[in-house]
């Protein structure tokens, strides 16, 4: 696709034009780029590009996509790169959601950089007892890659599969999800967590992704899932490097033009330390923040966070300062 042009809007949230995406954000212009060439702003947009673009989101998991929404971590492994082994899973799953989490994302598998892969049966003994009893509390994402593992999580009472391999990983997952008729995250990866960081490449990181997931999302509705039932995330740090994760977080208003909403994981990843000098993850929660709110302003619908509370009370004081605000419950 070296000769495409991708419109990304331009967000002016009190003087904009049009709504972003039935959001809480407006633009009137819009950034046309195109591989080789410089970026320039134009007025206008193909129809179909404007409908991608102004079309109300649907909602997920029963919540509406007018306002930003908060997506708990709640990782019930022992390795994850940020909090693996830190906590009892059940309790972090009922503190966040004491913070102002509105869904609860629970992962038996660590996807971080050198993660190996995890057994089924290890994955589902990690994450069923969180989710049977966190079921009836708020709505969960079940985060897997892993046919049998999100079959075991959507009985125990999971409403939404989150796949950081985009359905790259296991044929069996597409035909699963559809039957199910649940909501589905497509993320963008480069590799498997194994190799992922050893040597990422991209003609252009953006561009790139962009056309990755639309044909994900593609592949997703020739499987039979509802377009409204798939959201997209770049996959920030998931065979990136520092550099493509700022090329992608600049101008991620970009990806509303797949007509999904956007998931956007950025909570404490490697990058946020080496930029801010923060080496121990936890650390990094003002970096998180910042990003978040920068997100926000783009339009961005679903944040995975691990500290809940720090980024409600963030996008709450963003959202006061809005005329036109991003209401924050």
């Amino acid at each position: 696709m070296t000769d495409a042009a991708y419109y990304r809007p331009v967000p002016s949230p009190l003087t904009g034009r049009w709504q972003l995406a039935g959001g809480w954000t407006r633009f009137s212009q819009f950034e046309l780029l195109a591989r080789g060439r410089p970026p320039r702003i134009v007025d206008t947009a193909p129809d179909e590009v404007m409908h991608a673009l102004t079309a109300p989101r649907a909602p997920v998991l029963g919540l509406s996509m007018d306002q930003p929404r908060l997506m708990g971590i709640v990782n019930a492994t022992p390795d994850s790169f940020s909090d693996g082994g830190a906590y009892q899973p059940l309790n972090q799953a009922r503190a966040l959601l004491d913070q102002g989490a509105e869904i609860l994302d629970i992962g038996g598998e660590s996807t971080r950089p050198g993660a190996a892969e995890l057994s089924q049966a290890e994955e589902i003994a990690r994450i069923l007892p969180v989710i049977s009893a966190m079921a009836a509390q708020a709505p969960i994402s079940a985060d897997t890659r892993k046919a049998g593992v999100a079959r075991a999580a959507l009985s125990a009472g999971a409403g939404m599969i989150n796949d950081v391999s985009g359905f790259d990983f296991d044929p069996d997952l597409p035909p699963l999800v559809a039957k199910a008729g649940v909501p589905v995250c497509l993320m963008h990866a480069q590799g498997l967590p194994e190799t992922m960081q050893d040597d990422p490449r991209y003609g252009d990181v953006l561009l790139d992704v962009y056309d990755a997931l639309a044909a994900r999302v593609d592949r997703a509705v020739a499987a039979g899932i509802a377009r409204d039932r798939i959201v997209i995330d770049p996959g920030i740090g998931f065979g990136k490097t520092s550099a493509h994760n700022l090329a992608i977080l600049r101008r991620i208003s970009l990806f509303h033009g797949l007509g999904c909403p956007v998931l956007l994981g950025v909570s404490r990843k490697r990058f946020i330390g080496t930029i801010g000098g923060a080496e121990i993850a936890a650390d990094r929660g003002p970096g998180t923040l910042a990003l978040t709110i920068e997100a926000v302003a783009q339009g961005i619908q679903i944040h995975r966070v691990h500290d809940a509370a720090m980024i409600r009370q963030g996008l709450r004081m963003w959202g006061a300062l809005q005329e036109n605000g991003a209401k924050q419950e």
